[in-house]
């Protein structure tokens, strides 16, 4: 399937275009800065893969992009511009709107530590976690079966001390540098640094659309899983004065 992915949910800006060249698969791929920097640099990465890829935006089956949990500049500017991708590449000769898959983004960690370190292990277990700031992660737990995902703690909040892994669950993300000493402590547990890859959302997709979960492009949303990102003054001066008078 001639497919375009991309994540801009963290600091990393990941997009990929997957195609069938000669009989066999190919993927072109770009990493590089993501944050508030994607917003201008997307768009004309996506251009520069999709013509080394010898593609045009009607040739897809698809539009993929990863919707989150995460920052929300990123998640707004990734749905963005699938829609508009979507919307566009047909419509100069009336064709409808290109299919768009949103991906949970810590699905797409799980996929990325899977492929990275144990592709041929089934079942495989994993808590999959992002830095949400604020003193928070993102995290959620899925299982592979050895053909597909299934999710077994859908994605939330939480803080690093509360969190919890299953005995011989494998723990992926970009967390451990910042909270590791306040993570769960399993000497049996793999601790695998990941980030939501375009190449893994590559391998994620087909399985996913031919199952029916490609959608059209108004009703491909972002998820946001916290609805406030900053605290009021009043509230930061509680917050300062109750740290230093605790009870």
């Amino acid at each position: 399937m001639p497919l375009l992915a991309f994540d801009t949910s963290c600091d990393r800006m990941s997009v990929a275009v997957g195609a069938v060249r000669n009989g066999a698969p190919q993927v072109w791929s770009h990493e590089g800065a993501g944050g508030a920097q994607a917003s201008a640099s997307l768009i004309p990465r996506i251009r520069a893969l999709m013509a080394q890829a010898g593609l045009d935006f009607a040739d897809l089956d698809a539009i993929v992009f990863g919707r989150g949990p995460g920052a929300f500049t990123g998640l707004r500017t990734a749905c963005a511009v699938a829609q508009g991708l979507a919307f566009g590449a047909r419509a100069a000769t009336g064709g409808a709107p290109l299919p768009v898959l949103p991906l949970d983004t810590l699905l797409v960690v799980a996929e990325q530590a899977r492929w990275a370190h144990a592709p041929q292990q089934a079942p495989w277990a994993v808590l999959a976690m992002l830095d949400a700031r604020m003193d928070e992660i993102y995290r959620g737990s899925y299982l592979w079966d050895g053909a597909s995902w299934h999710t077994v703690q859908a994605p939330a909040l939480a803080r690093p001390q509360d969190l919890h892994a299953d005995a011989g669950q494998a723990m992926a993300g970009n967390v451990f540098e910042v909270y590791g000493e306040r993570l769960p402590a399993d000497p049996g547990q793999a601790r695998i640094p990941a980030l939501p890859s375009a190449i893994a959302m590559l391998r994620l997709a087909p399985a996913l659309l031919a199952s029916g979960q490609g959608v059209d492009p108004a009703l491909a949303l972002p998820m946001y899983i916290r609805d406030k990102v900053a605290s009021t003054s009043s509230e930061r001066a509680a917050a300062k004065a109750a740290a230093a008078n605790p009870p």
